[in-house]
């Protein structure tokens, strides 16, 4: 029969031989083991949450701080309280200033003379070229019975009565633009004056005293009440004033004061 060895001389003969790269393989494998479950998650356990995983690391000699727990990031506007009506009231009360209105500028003044004065254009005012009253007005839309004629027409300005050799004054400023003799008014003077507006004064006396070209100025004398107007001459003695507009007749009355 064998004689059995002491068990020291068998632990050192098994180290001697294999026994040395199995536990050697052992120490690896549980090294494998333990980093297989710190990667997984699986280290720790419900009751004593981080122990093992702590015990694991010491024993395999790698040792990591356990991870801090993320803040929660702040909820959005849309998920705040809503105001309570309490603080509604307390913002609504306290008092909204206008925003201050920026400052205006002021025009400059100009420094205008003190005995300076302004007035109407020369040609703006009309004076009435003799002082009767009308004894046949402007007609152009309903004819009219003509004594001398015997007939009904249109009159294109009013007759206004005058004595035989009355002065006859320009209405307005203006030029002589024609000096002729018409077959039913007579001795005729046109004068011109701004945007296309006529004088025509008709029935003169032979002689006027303006020429064509002459420049007039309200008030001037151009010539005399006559009785060359042939288509006239049953009526009483009188100036026949008419107004043009571009051409076409207009009521001599709305310009005369």
């Amino acid at each position: 029969m064998e004689e059995k060895k002491p068990f020291g001389s068998r632990l050192e003969a098994f180290f001697a031989g294999r026994g040395f790269y199995i536990v050697l393989f052992l120490c690896v494998a549980v090294i494998g083991v333990s980093a297989w479950s710190l990667l997984s998650g699986d280290g720790l356990t419900p009751e004593e949450p981080g122990t093992e995983v702590a015990v694991d690391k010491l024993e395999s000699g790698v040792y990591e701080a356990p991870a801090v727990p993320a803040v929660p990031a702040a909820a959005p506007e849309s998920a705040k309280e809503p105001d309570t009506p309490a603080r509604q009231v307390e913002e609504t009360a306290l008092p909204v200033s206008a925003p201050a209105e920026p400052e205006k500028e002021v025009p400059a003044v100009l420094d205008v003379p003190k005995t300076a004065t302004v007035s109407a254009p020369a040609d703006d005012y009309f004076i009435r070229p003799v002082a009767g009253a009308a004894d046949v007005g402007w007609c152009m839309d309903v004819p009219v019975f003509n004594p001398t004629m015997q007939d009904w027409r249109t009159h294109d300005g009013v007759d206004l009565c005058a004595e035989l050799g009355t002065q006859v004054k320009a209405c307005a400023n203006g030029t002589v633009t024609a000096v002729l003799e018409d077959d039913l008014l007579g001795t005729t003077v046109v004068i011109g004056h701004r945007d296309g507006l006529e004088s025509v004064y008709a029935n003169l006396s032979a002689a006027p005293n303006v020429a064509v070209g002459d420049w007039v100025s309200a008030g001037q004398v151009i010539g005399a009440v006559g009785s060359s107007a042939i288509g006239e001459a049953g009526q009483v003695c009188h100036l026949h004033f008419a107004m043009r507009q571009t051409g076409a007749s207009v009521d001599p009355e709305s310009y005369l004061p």
